[in-house]
This record gives structure tokens, C-alpha cells and sequence, in this order.
């Protein structure tokens, strides 16, 4: 048979599809022509593809630029005989080469999950006999019979079905399972979750059985689509990521031309070349802040632990920080914003008929009560059991008389159950409004029959539906004997109305107040769903994503119609998408991403896998969700709880703020020591540090200091603030300028504590410059604990961390003057109580200046702020 490339499987015919694939369904097909297919079309399966070898993975942690400087620090430091230095940048080196192979390697498991979703057996039948055979054997033309609980082994054209709803949620998103039919359809741009003659693979059938033509395997299949996309969709720099790499190349570069410069300084001088040589070296390796990337590393690892314990799983670290950048959370409906459990809204039923509306929605019902009592089968018939036990009605009891009942089908959208009433026997049909109510003929109460005005009743219904509800009409007739062999046509007549039951799949309690909270963060929360564009907006409405009533919805139809700018124009507006399919996902994803917004996308279905991974950060559920979005994501929900996402990214914004902290503190210490060694030859004097000072003030302010602001708490009003940038740099709001105004006091310092001890006769002056440059940065970490606050608002207990590793800094300092044994090895010397205390005033110095600048800072805030304030009055 030659391969058929025709996709629009749901527009056609099946019998004539039958014939096309060459097989008779009620035979199947031959064993011998389903073994030449199956060498023609190859094995049912999920394609892996390409997967990187673990030497591949690892070699790939090397490939960036500060990583190769550091490197290169540690082959340098090797050389003039810093071996300690040299083991720390490779450990540090080796550490985060370590992290980034396993999290690629981790990644690199989601098309295997996906592959495990495919059903390990299928019922078919071959030359007439039904058999059972391992699902990857499965070919085109293959007659598949379904029952409940059967997971949908390959797309197929339904052929014959007996009320056969399937269960879509992990492929569509939608929460209620579907009913199918046979009929052909006639939207060729149907979404997935319209195409109701279709059975796709990855599914599974809740209720009823049928039958279906395989049309599409492996691949080739809508699960198979998933797959491709995922493979396709690959992983984006985070925005630290980015900054780090650009700020590492910058660095790197300034550094080595100064280093240059120094050098050739010192020897036009006449200051020893070797000398000058070693202090060039050790200033580049100094200069070069190694401890980042374990900061960074440290910072991040943290981070993910405290959110471990908040019900959040990192499963890529960098994710902790791009939370805190993301500026729009594109989130999935189904079981992330909502229960994912139908419940009954509302009851529109009056007097008498209330109670028998409860009483028909807990008879006319096929939902049961499970081992641990709770309501179990079709999401929409257990809510009506726990709308009618909610009322008292006592539905066990009641649902023991059922006497014969015409079953739900989806070609007359109704089901009846009959059961011996007070006079004979009376018949109770449920069904969708439009279908039942022209069937009923009065309106139904305790004291007789009533008019019924069927328009107003339809457009209450209608009215419920527009506003995402599914509504659900009860009708009953009484009838002389308990013979429906009439059938549905003639049997379901002459009813009378009873009611109307609203059902949703209502949002989560905490989910309100968590979009309220990432609106106050400056955060857009976008609903992209594949539910109906009603009952999307509806939601969406609850939640306050959007406020209009009659809010933009944009649906996969129309998306499909436009091209990316045409989108690119839309998605600036829209906040709610329903009816989209996989490719789609990504579609809106990179559009939003094309406006410059950081975007965060959550999900829990194999339809939300490849935009997760195309997204700046894929957020899955761990409860609900299904393996291949949790391994797609870079961070998963172990409580399915949309609330968790806010306290991410305030520990997201937290960490990122400390890493700014830690660059600011080690750039400061780093440009301090630079000014010292670049302007101490200008001005005539002697270089004040010899190698040894330079490496140890760069190994020990750098190391605990450093590595203590992971502990620095989040600051007031983190989450009232706009994200940051997606372009911003590291050095953006005010960083590069603190840099050079107290790097240049602390060389400032540093020279001037030079000039007056050689000027009055002090032989300890390099010990002094030494110890002043190790002090002064005590101070200034203390001082930059916060960009706005200062120290004595926030107390030094806030951070016992740093406090500690202070003190343990000055302690070791301390220790290279005062210890004997280990001034030669520093080349240091014992200052008297007056050189200490000059050193101590020195530090600080630096410590008023950086609360000067603080309050500086905090005064143009001010400013801005009433100037902002006074123009909007003027405005008004």
C-alpha cells in the first residue's frame, strides 16, 4: 500500500478510509500484509532522537568564556607557584562543570518519558481473529477495538462506538472527557479537541467502546507532532546566564590591559621586570573574581533547597534566578489555575422542583461510590452525586431501583433512566439544553404541570454558558409501564421540565490571590488552554487575568490565520488563548519572547511539553502532571499549586539581587586593589603590595564574606517592583559608578596610609597597606548588605552568616601580623596599637561612604517619586 499523506483524517468517510487502507473492518487486516506495512511505516513508537553522548555533555560545560579564564587564572597561578589558588579554580571549575552535565544530561530524559506514554499492548483484529499485540506493532490500516480504561494506542478514525467518551486532558488540556461519534466533520482547521470522530494516541478511553482505523503511527501521529517539537525547541541562555558571559568577557579584557599596563609602568620605572611580572600575574588573578561562578553556584543551590521546602523542585538551577526576571507567566487552565474536577456552580430550579431536580441528577446517573467514599466515574456525573448528597438527597439509596435506562449518546446528547414511581413508573432524562428542551411540553411541580416558556429557559441557559458554565437540562415523564423498546425517539417526548445545573471546573482558592500578587510584581499572567473560549475567558475573568466581561479571546482557528507579525501585534493585548494546539503553544511563546518579555510557561500535559522547553523557564505540575512535562520543565510544582510560582519569584528576585551584591562587593574589593598597584607609580611611591598580599586579600574577602550574602534576606518591597529588564546589565542601576567611587577611595586609602607612613618614618607601611585593603572590605560588605537600607535598620543579627564571616576575616588578618611563624611567609610585620586603629579608621571611612551614597540614593527616590506624584496631579 503506498504511504497515505493525507492528515485531514476527520473529514473523511471512514468505511471509504477503510477501503483506501486496504482492509475489510470487520476482518482487519492479514498477518503477512500487516508485517509489510509494518517494514514500510516502521515500529509505533516515539522517535528519541539524536541523543548527545555523556563526553559530548561534558565537554560542552567547558565552551564558556569564564570558564576558559579561569582556566587560564589557574595555569597562571600555577606558574609563579600558587598552587592553593590554583586547586581552588579547579575545583570551582570542575564543581559547576559537574552541575551543568548532569542538568543537560537530566534534560536530556524528556523525549524518554515521552516515549513510555505509548501503550505496551493493543487489542486488533488480524485476518478476522481478535488478537492482543504489543502496541509498537501497530501499523496504518490496522481495526483497533477500545474499551474503558483502554489508553489509545495510535490516531484513529472512529468506525463504530457505543457511548464511548475519551479522556483528552493530557494531549488537549481539557478537563471533561469527550464524546465521540462517527460522523464526518467538515472544518478542515478543527482544533485537536474538536475533532470528535477522532481517537488520538497518548488518550485513554473513561467510558463505553468502540472501534477505529489506525491512520497514523509513531511519528506521524498528533503525540508524535508533541515530539518533534520537543526535540526541535531548544533551551535559551537565562538571563543570568547572559549577563555572566558578557560580564566575564568584558572583565577578562580590562583586566589584562591593565595588567599590561602596570607592567609596563613598573619596568620603565626601573622597578625589577621579574617583580613586576609576578605583581602583573598575581593582579590579573586577583582581578579576576574566580569565587563568581560558586557564588553564583551557592547562591542558586540554596535557593532551590529553601524552595524544595516551599513545594518547588529546581530542576535546572539557573531557573531559581530567571524567575525573578520573567515578566509574563503564560500559564496552562486545566488543573493549574483550576481543580480539575467538574463542580455544580448552580441549581436554577424552584419549590417542588428543586428537590426533584436533585433527586434526578443522583437517579439518572451512573457515578459510584468508591472504597474510601468518594464519587467516582464521568467528572460531570460525580458532580451531580455530590450536588445531590450536598442537598441530603441519599443517593445510594436512591440508585438501587433503576429499572431499564436509555444510555448517553453523542448524536442525541441525552440519557434517561427509569425507576417505579408512586403510580406507576417515571422516566428522568438529563441532556444538554438545546437537545432536551424541545422535548418537554410543560414545566414540571409537585402541584401540576405549568407553561413552560421555552425561549426564556434557553436563553438562561445560553446566559450560563456564556459565561463558561456547562449547563445541563432534568426533565421526567411519568409512564403506565417499564417498556422503552420504543426507543430514545418516541420514549424521550412529552417531558417535563424540572431544572437547570451549572457545572465548572472551578479555579483553584488559592489562585486569585496569587495572579493579584504577580500583577502587584509587575508580572502578566496569560491563560493559553486548550478548553472553549467561553469557559476560558471565564475563568480567566474569576481569577482577574482579565476584567472585561467581554475580554479578547484568541483561538487556535484564528491564530492559525495570522501571520508573526499579525500575532506579534496581538499578543501585545490578549491575555487569554483557547483552543490551541502544541505548535501553537509555541508560537505564542516565542511571539511574546520577539517583544522583549521573559516568559515563564506552566503546564502539566504532553501538549504543554514543547512550549515549557521553548520558554525562558517551563513550569510543570508534580502532582497532576504527566512525566514528559516534568522533565521538560526547568522547575516543577510538587503541590500543583499556582501560588508557589509567587514565592519563587520572590526568592528568584532575592537571589538575583545577591548575586548583584556580590559583584558589587567583589568588583569594589578587585578595583580598590588595581587602584592601589596602577596609581601608587604615578605618584612616586613604591608598590605597596607584593603578590603574596594581593592573592590572599583576593582568596580570603572573596571567599566567606562572599559566599555568606547567599544568606542575605530578600529585601522590603521585592515584590513591588517592575522585573528587571530582559537587556539590563549586571552593572545597570548605579553598579558600575559604585564600583569606581569606592574602589578609588580604597585606593585612595590605601596610598594615603602609604604616603604618611613613609613620610614619618613607619617601617611597617606595606603591612599597613595590606591590612587596611583587607579591613576596608570588611566595611564594605557590611555597608552593601542592601542598595537602599541602611545597616542599622536591618541589624547586624539579620545575617549571622556574613556577621561570622566578618569577624573570622579579621580574626585572620590579625593572625598574618601578630602570628610569627607566618609573617615571613606574608612578609608582614606587628603594627603598634596606633598603626591598628589608623587601619581600623581607614575601613571605616569606606563603611560612611557607602551609607552616604545609600542615603543619597534614597533622597533622588524620594524625589522622583513626589515629582511623579505632583505631575499626576497636574495631569488630573
Amino acid at each position: 500500500m503506498p504511504p497515505l499523506t493525507h492528515t485531514h483524517w476527520h473529514l473523511r468517510d471512514a468505511h471509504e478510509l477503510a477501503r483506501e487502507h486496504g482492509v475489510d473492518p470487520a476482518l482487519g487486516l492479514a498477518e503477512a500484509e500487516a508485517a509489510l506495512r509494518a517494514v514500510q511505516h516502521g515500529p509505533n513508537e516515539i522517535a528519541a532522537g539524536e541523543r548527545r553522548t555523556p563526553a559530548a555533555l561534558l565537554l560542552d560545560q567547558f565552551k564558556d568564556f569564564m570558564i576558559l579564564v579561569l582556566l587560564g587564572a589557574a595555569v597562571v597561578s600555577g606558574l609563579i607557584g600558587d598552587l592553593v589558588d590554583t586547586l581552588a579554580i579547579v575545583v570551582i571549575v570542575l564543581l559547576n562543570a559537574l552541575i551543568g552535565f548532569v542538568q543537560a544530561w537530566r534534560a536530556d530524559r524528556a523525549l524518554a518519558a515521552l516515549q513510555q506514554l505509548a501503550a505496551a499492548r493493543a487489542t486488533v483484529l488480524r485476518g478476522g481473529r481478535r488478537v492482543t499485540i504489543p502496541a509498537s506493532r501497530l501499523v496504518p490500516g490496522d481495526i483497533v477495538l477500545l474499551e474503558a480504561g483502554n489508553q489509545v494506542p495510535a490516531d484513529l478514525r472512529l468506525m463504530t462506538i457505543a457511548q464511548l467518551r475519551i479522556d483528552e486532558s493530557a494531549l488537549t488540556g481539557e478537563s471533561v472527557a469527550v464524546d465521540k461519534h462517527v460522523r464526518s466533520l467538515s472544518e478542515a482547521g478543527a482544533a485537536l479537541g474538536d475533532r470528535l470522530n477522532m481517537a488520538f494516541k497518548g488518550t485513554t478511553a473513561a467510558h463505553g467502546r468502540g472501534t477505529g482505523l489506525v491512520v497514523a503511527t509513531g511519528m506521524a501521529t498528533e503525540l508524535g507532532k508533541v515530539a518533534g517539537l520537543l526535540d526541535r525547541s531548544g533551551e535559551l541562555q537565562t538571563p543570568l546566564q547572559q549577563r555572566l558571559a558578557a560580564f566575564g568577557k568584558r572583565l577578562a579584557l580590562v583586566v589584562l590591559a591593565i595588567c599590561a599596563l602596570i607592567f609596563a609602568i613598573g619596568v620603565l620605572r626601573g622597578e625589577p621586570p621579574v617583580l613586576m611580572v609576578l605583581t602583573a600575574v598575581s593582579l590579573a588573578v586577583a582581578a579576576i573574581p574566580e569565587s563568581l561562578p560558586a557564588v553564583v553556584t551557592v547562591l542558586l543551590a540554596l535557593g532551590a533547597r529553601r524552595m524544595v521546602a516551599q513545594n518547588a523542585l529546581v530542576r535546572r538551577l539557573p531557573s531559581v534566578e530567571t524567575l525573578g526576571s520573567v515578566s509574563t507567566i503564560c500559564t496552562d487552565k486545566t488543573g493549574t489555575l483550576t481543580l480539575n474536577r467538574m463542580h455544580a456552580e448552580q441549581l436554577l430550579a424552584e419549590g417542588s422542583a428543586r428537590a426533584e431536580t436533585l433527586r434526578a441528577a443522583a437517579l439518572c446517573n451512573d457515578a459510584q461510590r468508591g472504597a474510601d467514599g468518594a464519587w467516582q466515574g464521568d467528572p460531570t456525573e460525580t458532580a451531580l452525586a455530590e450536588l445531590a448528597a450536598a442537598h441530603d438527597v441519599d443517593v445510594a439509596a436512591l440508585a438501587q431501583p433503576r429499572i431499564a435506562e436509555l444510555p448517553f449518546d453523542a448524536e442525541r446528547k441525552r440519557m434517561s433512566t427509569l425507576h417505579r414511581g408512586a403510580a406507576g413508573f417515571v422516566l428522568y432524562t438529563k441532556g444538554a439544553p438545546e437537545s432536551l428542551l424541545p422535548r418537554c411540553t410543560a414545566h414540571w411541580s409537585e402541584a401540576g404541570a405549568l407553561a413552560l416558556d421555552h425561549d426564556a429557559t434557553m436563553r438562561q441557559a445560553e446566559r450560563l454558558a456564556a459565561q463558561g458554565l456547562r449547563v445541563l437540562a432534568f426533565a421526567r415523564r411519568e409512564l403506565a409501564d417499564a417498556d422503552l423498546s420504543a426507543g430514545a425517539e418516541t420514549v424521550e417526548r412529552g417531558l417535563a421540565f424540572i431544572g437547570l445545573v451549572a457545572l465548572i471546573d472551578p479555579p483553584r482558592p488559592e489562585a486569585e490571590a496569587a495572579v493579584r500578587d504577580c500583577l502587584a510584581a509587575g508580572i502578566t499572567p496569560v491563560m493559553i488552554t486548550g478548553d472553549h473560549p467561553a469557559t476560558a475567558r471565564a475563568i480567566a475573568r474569576r481569577l482577574g487575568i482579565v476584567t472585561d466581561a467581554d475580554a479578547p479571546v484568541l483561538t487556535g482557528t484564528m491564530l492559525a490565520a495570522m501571520d508573526e507579525a499579525a500575532l506579534r501585534a496581538r499578543c501585545a493585548e490578549v491575555r487569554v488563548y483557547a483552543r490551541v494546539d502544541p505548535a501553537q503553544k509555541i508560537r505564542i511563546v516565542e511571539a511574546l519572547q520577539s517583544l522583549g518579555r521573559f516568559v515563564a510557561m506552566t503546564g502539566d500535559g504532553v501538549n504543554d511539553a514543547p512550549a515549557l522547553r521553548r520558554a525562558d523557564i517551563g513550569v510543570a505540575m508534580g502532582r497532576g502532571g504527566t512525566d514528559v512535562a516534568r522533565e521538560a520543565a526547568s522547575l516543577v510544582l510538587l503541590d500543583d499549586n499556582f501560588a508557589t510560582i509567587v514565592a519563587a519569584v520572590r526568592d528568584g528576585r532575592r537571589i538575583y539581587d545577591n548575586i548583584r551584591k556580590f559583584v558589587r562587593y567583589a568588583m569594589t574589593g578587585n578595583s580598590g586593589e588595581i587602584w592601589t598597584l596602577f596609581l601608587a607609580p604615578m605618584l612616586g611611591l613604591p608598590i605597596p603590595l607584593l603578590p603574596i598580599h594581593i592573592l590572599w586579600v583576593n582568596l580570603v574577602t572573596d571567599g566567606l564574606p562572599g559566599l555568606a550574602l547567599a544568606a542575605e534576606p530578600a529585601e522590603r518591597g521585592v515584590m513591588q517592583r517592575a522585573p528587571r529588564p530582559p537587556g539590563e546589565s549586571l552593572f545597570a542601576d548605579g553598579l558600575w559608578q559604585h564600583v569606581l567611587f569606592i574602589g578609588l577611595l580604597i585606593g585612595g586609602l590605601c596610598l594615603g596610609v602609604q604616603a604618611w607612613a613613609l613620610a614619618t618614618g613607619h617601617a611597617h607601611w606595606q603591612t599597613m597597606v595590606f591590612t587596611v585593603l583587607t579591613f576596608a572590605q570588611m566595611a564594605h560588605v557590611m555597608a552593601i548588605r542592601s542598595e537602599r537600607e541602611p545597616l542599622w535598620r536591618q541589624g547586624l543579627a539579620s545575617n549571622l552568616p556574613l556577621l561570622g564571616a566578618v569577624l573570622l576575616t579579621f580574626a585572620l588578618q590579625l593572625a598574618t601580623i601578630y602570628v610569627p611563624w607566618l609573617q615571613p611567609i606574608f612578609k608582614t610585620e606587628a603594627l603598634d596599637a596606633d598603626e591598628l586603629a589608623i587601619c581600623f579608621g581607614a575601613a571605616g571611612l569606606v563603611y560612611l561612604a557607602a551609607e552616604a551614597e545609600k542615603r543619597w540614593r534614597r533622597h533622588l527616590a524620594t524625589r522622583g517619586t513626589q515629582a511623579g506624584a505632583t505631575s499626576g496631579k497636574q495631569a488630573v
